[in-house]
């Protein structure tokens, strides 16, 4: 049950939460008082900034001295338990609180009173002369139904010019209307019938719409093979939450994902929820994050930043594709979605159900242990069969310099083709070639900002550095030795496959699906539709194939290189392989009643543990030897890690402060942890700053944040470094 805030009396003595770095100052309520968790400007030196009522004062200085709050916005007060979360958040991750509430106010214009606007809807007519133009507007109209745009916004988001949205406004094709701000949200009707449901799915659906209707909190772990149907399982646990008058959030990890969900929300309650990430407008951000507020969305369906919305009462949150490396944030706020979806859940009394086929070893440990709860779909939905696997070993397939396909690969594909069916080709390196050699003087292009090498994209006639994103043409001459012609790509990426695929499959219609092809959400979106309706034979594709898509005439999976996961001495190594892997595979056969599906593995290592592990499909045996590999030497999720992460331009600066910390360890010591470091980073140099790494290693039970925030406090850091602390860190480099 949410508790009422405090309230705080004119001219009460109150601390508030400003966004800056300064934390928490008291300040004077405002004429007609104010409650705790409500939004507020107020003034800091010369300006305004936007601040949290936090709780009442603690300042013992002469209220005369105070200055008053400016302005109360209009927004709901944010409720005692939020900002418990965002507290308890901050102190797990050692976040600044000012950065906290950041996250919470990651909405435009929220200081702006809700008055009216002038928004675009559909009109009655249809344009006299239909041009592309044209059709892009109303195509964003009707791929964003009940969403409301101004004429600019709408414009912006076809890419089109003004005059086009204004001549189909005068044509009747649209109409500008006034309405307010921010409008609730369709109601969704949990009581409409979903799918039919296979034995145990209905079981499994069963056991999660109990414990919803239990209330309380919960954490299950909802394990399924790929194409059981895990989604129709949960979305019954939503409609428990939404029959209660309680709210629901879905995170996904990709944004492409959600076109096809919102399509199946539609289908199964008879509305479109809210959706909340990057590619949504502005307005339709500060829309949601108001209605969320207010209790006027019932179902959010989002990316990770989705957790930190101000849900009036949330009873549900789903992790799909929880084990999704996408989940941790790696930028200014560290954090795991997965892990904060449990915290939040815990403090509001909400239901959490973490969705995969392949779940991270954290959740299968805690499974196994009983602190979470377990479902498992074993069978896909309906007719469909899981693919078979097999291994093709590179060391007996004759393979003809400069090309990735084998043989063996090649003839499974041609026969594919021959049925009408739809093969992919899986490589998890974008561009052409990670490498470009010179072959006069041995050079490697590297970045000039980074220790990386530059990665060749062709299409875009482009060397990347995928660290910081600088890029330059290909040169003709090596910038080392000024010897032109001998310049030459090293080592396959998707787009090198795919001129592989050109030339050995000339009559087949191929696609690259790879991040940095699609400039916006929207047209990822199309492609994958494209994809799925048939208009692609051969799909080549990056780690975004695996991300929960459905192609029905998809058969055949070829993984170009299974051992590109396993080299380095990344303890997650094997899991994420294993997992990637598995997910991959899973995209073949998944229609009932089409084709059965099969995945080829190309490697050099078919006897390795884990690709024995992915072929022989002992899922169970393969957690359990990775759990006990990882409780021998104390990792996790048998003991904790925290990565400190340092860089500064210069690197005698940055090694003289690194030594100084690792010589004033004592507290991490003293709380039984090790300090590992420092180190040059992996990548010792992104965008001109040099890096070092520690690593804070420790017993499962150490208080680890405690002892790092005692070791780093009394240290003040030299001018322009930067130190951040990583809690459960996913990423090493």
């Amino acid at each position: 049950m949410q508790q009422p805030p405090a309230f705080f009396p004119d001219r009460a003595r109150i601390a508030v939460l400003t966004c800056e770095p300064v934390g928490v100052l008291d300040y004077l309520a405002p004429e007609g008082g104010v409650r705790q968790g409500a939004l507020v400007l107020v003034p800091l030196g010369p300006r305004r900034v936007l601040g949290l009522v936090w709780g009442p004062g603690a300042g013992d200085f002469d209220l005369t001295r105070l200055r008053p709050v400016a302005r109360v916005l209009d927004a709901q007060p944010f409720a005692p338990q939020f900002l418990d979360f965002l507290t308890r958040a901050a102190d797990y991750t050692l976040t600044p609180p000012p950065l906290m509430l950041r996250m919470a106010t990651r909405a435009p214009d929220l200081d702006q009173p809700p008055a009216a606007r002038r928004v675009i809807v559909p009109g009655a007519a249809r344009p006299f002369r239909m041009t592309e133009a044209r059709q892009r507007v109303l195509d964003v109209i009707a791929d964003h139904a009940g969403a409301s745009f101004g004429s600019a916004e709408l414009a912006q988001l076809a890419g089109v010019g003004s005059s086009v949205v204004k001549g189909l406004v005068a044509q009747g094709a649209l109409a500008e209307i006034a309405a307010p701000r921010d409008l609730p949200y369709p109601r969704l009707d949990p009581g409409l019938p979903g799918k039919p449901l296979a034995d145990d799915q209905r079981a499994a659906a069963d056991r999660l719409r109990a414990a919803v209707a239990r209330g309380g909190y919960g954490t299950t772990l909802l394990r399924g093979v790929t194409g059981s149907g895990k989604t129709e399982v949960y979305l019954e646990a939503v409609a428990a939450s939404l029959a209660q008058g309680r709210q629901a959030l879905v995170l996904l990890p990709e944004i492409a994902l959600s076109a096809e969900f919102l399509d199946r929300v539609e289908a199964r309650f008879g509305a479109r929820p809210g959706e909340w990430h990057s590619g949504i407008t502005r307005t339709e951000r500060r829309r949601l994050w108001h209605m969320a507020a207010r209790g006027e969305v019932g179902l959010v369906v989002g990316a990770r930043s989705a957790l930190f919305l101000p849900f009036r009462d949330l009873g549900l949150i789903v992790v799909d594709e929880e084990h999704d490396g996408s989940y941790k944030q790696e930028d200014v706020v560290y954090y795991s979605a997965r892990d904060m979806a449990v915290l939040r859940a815990s403090i509001c009394g909400a239901q959490v159900v973490l969705a995969s086929a392949t779940p991270s070893l954290e959740s299968w440990v805690n499974a196994a242990s009983g602190k979470y709860a377990r479902l498992d779909l074993r069978s896909r939905y309906g007719e469909a069969e899981l693919p078979d696997m097999a291994a093709i070993d590179l060391r007996a397939e004759d393979m003809p310099s400069g090309l990735w396909i084998s043989p063996t690969l090649a003839q499974a594909v041609t026969a594919r083709l021959a049925r009408g069916e739809q093969a992919l080709l899986f490589l998890n390196r974008r561009g052409f070639a990670p490498v470009t050699v010179c072959r006069a003087c041995g050079e490697q292009i590297g970045c000039h900002q980074c220790d990386a090498r530059m990665v060749e994209h062709r299409f875009q006639n482009r060397l990347v550095c995928h660290q910081c994103g600088e890029t330059g043409p290909i040169p003709t001459a090596c910038p080392a030795c000024k010897v032109e012609g001998r310049l030459a790509p090293i080592g396959p990426g998707v787009e090198r496959i795919a001129e592989e695929v050109a030339a050995r499959f000339p009559d087949a219609r191929a696609t690259i699906l790879s991040s940095d092809l699609f400039h916006s959400a929207r047209a990822l979106k199309e492609t994958i539709a494209r994809i799925a309706g048939g208009e692609t034979d051969i799909i080549i594709g990056t780690q975004i194939v695996a991300k929960g898509h459905n192609f029905p005439n998809l058969t055949l999976v070829g993984v170009i290189d299974a051992d590109l996961g396993l080299q380095g001495a990344d303890m997650r190594a094997a899991e994420r392989s294993f997992q990637l892997m598995r997910q991959v595979a899973g995209r073949a056969g998944r229609q009932s009643g089409a084709a059965p599906g099969l995945a080829l593995l190309q490697t050099h290592q078919p006897d390795h543990p884990v690709i024995r592990a992915i072929l022989s499909g002992q899922d169970e045996a393969f957690w359990d030897a990775e759990a006990a590999a990882r409780q021998s030497v104390g990792m996790p999720p048998f003991g904790r890690l925290a990565g400190v992460i340092l860089s500064h331009p210069d690197l005698a600066v940055l090694a003289d402060f690194a030594r100084l910390l690792a010589d004033s360890a004592a507290p991490l010591r003293q709380a039984g942890a090790e300090l590992w470091g420092p180190a040059p980073a992996p990548i010792a140099r992104i965008r001109g700053r040099h890096r070092m790494r520690m690593l804070v290693h420790a017993p499962r039970q150490a208080p680890i944040q405690a002892a790092i925030a005692d070791w780093l406090a009394p240290l003040k850091p030299p001018a322009n470094l930067r130190l951040s602390v990583d809690i459960d860190p996913q990423s090493f480099l």
